[in-house]
Parts: structure tokens; sequence; C-alpha cells
């Protein structure tokens, strides 16, 4: 009984090339119609940065922000990530064996370092 993946075949991806080939149409259309249809008239009221239908006030006026914010939510997609790449392995956990468990340890582990490195340096630290 052969592996497969080495069973599968081109025409077996044909559908998702159709379906990504659809999407990016799809999208380009969608873009290009808007592009036609839409006014331009850009002026500087207009061009403003606002937050929750509010005018900038303090320091978010002047294009500053608060850094520990972004720094939470970068670690929060690397971790979200983390998750998404858990859940495929342990579902071919039996048949990757051995080595793709070894891997999926060091992968952990360096994330936990990544995770360690954070928070020791203060980046999970909101007030600060």
């Amino acid at each position: 009984m052969g592996n497969r993946c080495s069973d599968m075949t081109a025409m077996e991806f044909l559908p998702v090339l159709f379906m990504i080939a659809g999407v990016v149409l799809v999208a380009g259309v969608t873009l290009f119609v808007s592009s036609l249809l839409r006014p331009s008239n850009p002026y500087p009221a207009k061009n403003t940065p606002y937050e929750c239908g509010m005018d900038a006030a303090g320091e978010a006026a002047a294009g500053r922000f608060r850094v520990p914010f972004f720094i939470l939510a970068i670690l929060l997609v690397v971790f979200d990530v983390e998750a998404m790449f858990l859940f495929p392995w342990a579902v071919v956990l039996k048949e990757i064996g051995l080595v793709g468990y070894i891997e999926m340890i060091v992968f952990i582990l360096l994330l936990l370092v990544g995770f360690a490195y954070a928070w020791l340096k203060g980046a999970l630290e909101w007030e600060a």
C-alpha cells in the first residue's frame, strides 16, 4: 500500500487551482469596477485620521501611538499561528511518526523561548 500523498495526481488539484483563479478574478474585477464607479474627491479634512468616528486628540493626532499595543498584537498573531499549526499536526501525527513529533516539540520549544524573551523584556506589561 503506497503513501497517499504519492498516489495523488496533478488533476486532483485542478479544482483548487480553479477556485484560486476564480477568487483572484472576482477580486480583480471588483476592485476595477469600484475604481471606475467611486467618486474621487480628496481634500485635507477627508484625509485626516480619526478613530471610532471621533477626531484624533492627544498623541494620536500627531501620529504617535503606544508601541506596547502593537507588540502585544504581534505576539497574539504569532501564538495564533502556532495554534493553527498544532491542529493539522495532531491530525496526521500517526502518519508522520516520531520525526514529526520531535519537530513539533522543537517548534513549541522555540516559541516558548520567544515567549519567555518577550516576557522578560516586558512586552506583555500593559502599564509602563
